[in-house]
């Protein structure tokens, strides 16, 4: 049993082989380091749906017909009018990094709208059977923006970002406390009903 996961983001990649693997403990995972000629597309997507499509289809085109999934994922800040959405990862420049990334919204949301830090993580998570036929899914984390960062675990905006129910950031949860509720669990769990029902 194999799974291809489209994605060279290695904090996305361990998130998404770890929760493979607690349903099935002896899956084989792949990913974009494993497929040495393939050079991945310009993900150049208006939502993270047409992202997904991108990555995956592409990547789906040069591994023989396997399962493939491929994820677009982001926060969006209710105070930012949705963003930085789509752009979170180079919110603050194409290669910015996680902590420049983070600060920008810190610094935008006190500069916009301090009162209102509601927000929301969104996973649209794109799958193609062996056939070639494809399937989304989505997964959605409500909470709120911290005033500062807080946590070590996770990646990205885990350290700003407090899921609703909770006092404490993504990163200051363990990793098992997140994948039960992360949005890219709840998207991953419902393609692991779809794979059950066609493995």
């Amino acid at each position: 049993m194999e799974i291809w996961i489209a994605t060279g983001n290695q904090g996305k990649l361990k998130e998404i082989k770890s929760l493979l693997e607690k349903s099935y403990p002896n899956i084989k995972t792949f990913s974009l380091q494993d497929m040495k000629s393939f050079t991945p597309p310009p993900e150049n997507g208006k939502t993270f749906e047409e992202n997904a499509r991108i990555k995956t289809k592409s990547f789906f085109a040069s591994t023989n017909d396997k399962w493939v999934i491929g994820e677009d994922s982001g926060l969006e800040v209710d105070g930012l009018q949705g963003m930085p959405g789509i752009f979170s990862a180079r919110y603050a420049g194409d290669h910015a990094r996680d902590i420049e990334n983070t600060s920008k919204v810190l610094k935008m949301l006190n500069l916009r709208s301090p009162a209102n830090r509601k927000a929301q993580f969104r996973c649209v998570l794109m799958a193609y059977n062996p056939e070639g036929k494809e399937f989304l899914f989505e997964g959605i984390l409500r909470g709120e923006i911290a005033k500062d960062m807080r946590g070590t675990n996770g990646f990205g905006y885990d350290n700003i970002f407090i899921p609703e129910g909770f006092q404490k950031t993504l990163a200051e949860l363990s990793p098992m406390e997140k994948n039960k509720i992360s949005h890219r669990a709840q998207a991953i769990s419902k393609f692991i009903e779809l794979f059950n029902s066609q493995a």
